[in-house]
């Protein structure tokens, strides 16, 4: 579906006020619940908010899962039924947002960008994930239908791993590690690139090759602006003292931060070598433009004694004896051609040719 944008503006607004900043990528909001525990597993379509009511309040954890963030009646829904702040809705409503993570007295707020790969366009699209944690119920928030948080759906489903026995607090870090697992895989695809650029710099430089490093630039600095704030984010995660995070899942954001530092070093890395390749492409074309202009030289300087002998007997002087002599014309010949030759296997002896 072909996206749509709402002009939105906060200007003068008090804060607090509920407004939509940022595409709208649906016409329908969807709302999915799964409640499960190690033997329960159970996955509802709703069409309101209200209708979690009684069954979040089971003894079984809840993931509640919002597709569509344009519609503000549904937001403000949500943050009667969680006592979620109008401050914390009015962020995630702003698609605008930087990578963070906020305690609040009964929940936690985690907001970050999850991005994917349009192999079509050859670009990183983005897409806001906010996530409110509550004591057995995690709230998330995207900005339109699709993620790539369907590997966790499969892990609940069949009962893999540790996702089952465990609280809201590990099911919000496997969709973290999901978002950072997904940007290991963006910089896969961006490497190849690299590779394949750095074989066209070295072949046959040209003004496509300029335009791919550009938008490799690009790219990088999307993903740049996503991680650096996103590694602030879990470290106070991991530090946090609140009921609501276990713990045992402590570790988990530890790894989980140690994932987010390679994939900063591996971005850092990449800048370094596109910002290498345009120094290369540049000193690739001068190198070439040298080479055009030492072979236009060799030729001018070829020619100039030539050029020389032919300004002189093509002066209209009555007395030129050589005009007169019948082997003139072949003796200009022989001598010119000499010229030329020794010139040649001089610049040829000098390593110019």
């Amino acid at each position: 579906m072909a996206k749509k944008r709402r002009e939105s503006r906060t200007f003068g607004l008090p804060p607090g006020a509920l407004v939509h900043v940022g595409e709208r990528w649906t016409e329908k909001v969807d709302i999915t619940l799964l409640q499960f525990d190690t033997e329960n597993l159970d996955s509802f379509e709703l069409k309101k908010v209200s209708e979690c009511r009684g069954k979040v309040e089971k003894p079984l954890v809840s993931w509640l899962n919002i597709d569509g963030l344009h519609d503000i009646n549904i937001l403000e829904e949500a943050g009667k039924i969680f006592s979620i702040d109008s401050l914390v809705l009015e962020d995630i409503l702003n698609t605008n947002q930087r990578p963070k993570f906020e305690e609040h007295d009964h929940f936690v707020y985690f907001v970050l960008k999850m991005l994917d790969y349009d192999t079509e366009e050859e670009e990183i699209t983005k897409e806001q994930v906010s996530m409110i944690l509550i004591d057995r119920i995690l709230v998330s928030f995207q900005e339109r239908p699709g993620d790539i948080f369907t590997p966790v759906r499969n892990r609940l489903k069949s009962s893999l791993g540790r996702i089952r026995r465990s609280g809201s607090d590990y099911l919000m870090y496997t969709l973290l590690d999901s978002v950072v697992d997904r940007y290991f895989s963006i910089l896969e695809i961006i490497g190849e690139k690299i590779e394949k650029l750095e074989d066209s710099l070295l072949e046959d430089p040209s003004s496509a090759t300029v335009n791919e490093i550009y938008s490799l630039k690009r790219d990088l600095l999307e993903m740049r602006h996503a991680v650096w704030p996103l590694r602030q984010a879990v470290s106070s995660m991991a530090r946090s003292d609140l009921p609501v995070i276990s713990k045992d899942t402590t570790p988990f954001l530890n790894d989980l931060y140690d994932h987010i530092i390679q994939v900063i070093d591996t971005v850092e890395t990449y800048r370094e070598m596109v910002t290498g390749m345009m120094d290369l492409y540049l000193s690739s074309v001068s190198n070439r433009m040298n080479e055009v202009m030492k072979v236009l030289t060799i030729i001018a300087t070829l020619f100039i004694p030539l050029t020389f002998i032919a300004g002189i007997y093509g002066m209209n002087f009555t007395y030129m004896p050589e005009l007169d002599w019948k082997w003139s014309y072949p003796v200009i010949w022989a001598i010119m051609i000499g010229i030329l030759g020794v010139m040649l296997v001089w610049f040829r002896k000098k390593k110019w040719l």
